[in-house]
């Protein structure tokens, strides 16, 4: 089938909505392929190399932010939420993108920051100009407190207090990012019905859904109490660990403000909405954000991103928080999201994988992904098992990682840009210099050195997504007989009379095991119906 031939997509036989089940390609704009040779990756370089993402099989992109921004932290401080930063393109260069993509049979998805703006956005500058201007109450303003300390106790994610003085106000302002990034006071009318507006906008170009970047960090204790201190053993790199966010996120009231994102979404057909939802207590917030028929689409799990390890036992811990099964207040439940890596958490085989297992490693953890239960999310260079990059403190552009120095993971490591051609300069991905350096050992991995090898990782991506889709029974079943067992992980996903038996050894140790009798359609690693090996994988389609 070539590229210009749409493959058959998630939901396309089965009546479902187009998202549920879907394979979703996360692409990072900055770092995945520069069309005009400036070092920095761009949106007619997404648009040139869509017919790789369109072989992979996977059924959308989400693109993350382009928007006008002065880049502070790479384009999650917008400063306007209805242009393209020129960094990336122009508005001519999206809807390309977009026709291009729906032309290969691809549903394109794009970040929304609804937390926080810019300083730089015009409602940020008039807000700050005066306490009775027309944005004076759209973001979190205080007082001092009579010793000119801020307001309370809440700390930034990156460092240091969540306040910063404004000499114009005579007010601090609250920031729960960089204080570059001012936090917009969602609980006002006017500032839900603008984010709402800007919804409508990208709607109206033609996006197909919308990953809301730190939602629950949306709302905030209106009475600006004091966050306790944290207890217990956990690691503490940052003020901001000290502390229980009880007040300074996760009101209650974001869920009012999701219903009414999801009915502008249902005014345009099947649009497909994902929370991104972090932190402490996230399950509770991402079952209720997804809970029923009129919220969002799905949540989009942290389980495994910072994992240091993979094991059997956290698979199913994880999908037992999901049982397909209606929630206490007997809404329906939501649909999950799983990433093994994304553009702020490492690559996962530089994780969860010594040297001499990767290749075995990558295929199993490939596998896996695709066999679970909810939709898949691949970020960029997953597909070619791209490792972590090291990069020296003297290039570092990641703002976290420059304060926190050197006890924060750098996120530039998972960043640096895609490999297209093992043979060119910066490995294809720009006639410049790289705003990133990519490492010699990721520029061997390149699409153009796995390219028809059929036994690289591509070729096996691109198995496995077709797998997932051949059968309805591993993009929308239930999950059945979950078991973990030392290193072996065991369950079934069943729809209708489909049942696939499904076997993991995540471990380095042989195992033996029985597969219930049926068609094998997998095995992976030397495995059999009978024996598991290193990390070893079988699927059985099971008869009835």
């Amino acid at each position: 089938m070539t590229a210009t031939q749409p493959m058959p997509r998630a939901g396309a036989d089965t009546g479902q909505a187009w998202w549920r089940g879907a394979t979703i390609y996360q692409i990072y704009p900055r770092s995945f392929a520069d069309s005009n040779g400036d070092g920095i990756g761009d949106l007619p370089g997404i648009t040139a190399h869509l017919d790789h993402v369109a072989r992979l099989g996977v059924d959308a992109i989400w693109i993350s932010p382009f928007f006008t921004s002065p880049m502070v932290d790479y384009g999650y401080d917008v400063a306007d939420y209805r242009d393209v930063d020129p960094t990336f393109g122009t508005l001519a260069d999206f809807d390309a993108l977009i026709a291009r993509a729906h032309e290969l049979g691809l549903k394109v998805t794009i970040d929304l920051v609804f937390a926080h703006t810019s300083d730089r956005h015009a409602w940020f500058v008039d807000s700050r100009s005066a306490k009775h201007s027309a944005h004076a109450d759209w973001y979190v303003w205080a007082d001092a407190n009579p010793d000119g300390t801020p307001p309370n106790n809440w700390q930034s994610v990156f460092g240091g207090p969540a306040w910063t003085w404004d000499a114009r106000r005579q007010q601090y302002y609250y920031h729960q990012f960089l204080k570059e990034q001012p936090q917009l006071n969602a609980h006002l009318p006017a500032v839900q019905a603008a984010l709402l507006d800007v919804t409508r906008f990208w709607l109206e170009r033609g996006v197909d859904g919308f990953r809301f970047d730190a939602l629950n960090h949306s709302m905030f204790d209106p009475s600006l109490t004091d966050n306790p201190p944290a207890t217990g053993d956990h690691p503490r790199t940052r003020p901001y660990d000290f502390q229980v966010k009880t007040f300074s996120q996760n009101h209650p009231d974001v869920v009012g403000f999701v219903e009414r994102i999801r009915a502008v979404c249902d005014d345009y057909g099947a649009v497909f909405t994902v929370a991104e939802v972090g932190g402490d207590g996230a399950m509770p917030l991402m079952k209720a954000y997804t809970a029923g028929e009129h919220r969002l689409s799905s949540a989009y799990g942290f389980d495994f991103l910072y994992a240091p390890e993979l094991s059997a036992d956290l698979v199913a811990k994880v999908m037992r928080d999901w049982p397909d099964a209606p929630c206490a207040d007997g809404l329906s439940e939501g649909w999950p999201s799983w990433a093994f890596e994304n553009h702020d958490a490492p690559r996962c085989l530089s994780r969860w994988a010594d040297e001499a297992s990767r290749g075995p490693f990558a295929r199993l953890a490939l596998a896996l992904l695709t066999a679970m239960r909810g939709n898949v999310f691949l970020y960029q260079g997953q597909e070619l098992g791209l490792l972590q990059d090291d990069i020296p403190f003297h290039l570092l552009k990641d703002p976290e990682a420059i304060a926190n120095w050197p006890l924060t993971l750098s996120r530039d490591g998972v960043r640096t840009p895609m490999p297209w051609n093992a043979q060119a300069p910066h490995g294809g991905f720009t006639r410049g210099e790289p705003w990133l350096p990519l490492s010699a050992g990721n520029i061997a991995r390149a699409v153009s050195a796995q390219e028809g090898d059929p036994d690289a990782l591509l070729t096996h991506t691109r198995a496995m997504i077709a797998l997932r889709r051949a059968h309805p029974a591993l993009r929308l079943g239930a999950i059945e007989a979950l078991r973990a067992h030392g290193d072996v992980l065991t369950f079934t996903r069943r729809l209708d009379d489909e049942m696939i038996h499904c076997a993991f050894n995540i471990g380095k140790t042989a195992h033996v095991h029985h597969s219930p009798p049926g068609e094998v359609i997998l095995t992976l690693n030397g495995a059999d119906t009978r024996h598991l090996p290193a990390w070893g994988v079988v699927f059985v389609k099971a008869t009835a």
